[in-house]
């Protein structure tokens, strides 16, 4: 009996970690060139306060690359996953939270928002092409 309630109690938390509606972002940035040491040692030490607010707005797996499109142009593509339910919600949360905004301060004069991004963004979001688990 024992037994079976502990595999029943297993079984729900497995079923509803199953369940968990996950929605992948991809975005892309420019990188100033005599800012790529300063974002780097920023991001080798991310404050805590950031960290905690990434994962209380439903953020998982967050990594950002750097890459060099032609000598000195630098750029960043920052990938996460998404568990909530209400992006806009989520994401509003975070740009009020006063540690983040502090955070950004120090981020966004590192950042060279590429041209084409659409009205809004800072980041440049990606459409997903292809995806396996």
């Amino acid at each position: 009996m024992i037994v079976t309630t502990a595999l029943l109690a297993l079984s729900s938390i497995f079923a509803g970690c199953a369940q968990q509606k996950v929605t992948r972002y991809g975005s892309v940035i420019g990188l100033r060139a005599e800012k790529l040491e300063e974002y780097k040692e920023l991001h080798a030490a991310v404050w805590p306060g950031v960290l905690k607010k990434i994962k209380e707005c439903n953020i998982r797996n967050y990594s950002i690359y750097l890459g060099e499109l032609e000598k000195g142009q630098y750029y960043l593509f920052g990938y996460f996953e998404y568990t909530g339910d209400d992006f806009k919600a989520d994401m509003d949360k975070m740009a009020a939270d006063p540690t983040t905004q502090k955070w950004w301060t120090f981020c966004e004069p590192c950042q060279a928002p590429i041209p084409i991004r659409k009205e809004g963004e800072w980041w440049a979001n990606m459409e997903e092409v292809f995806h396996q688990d």
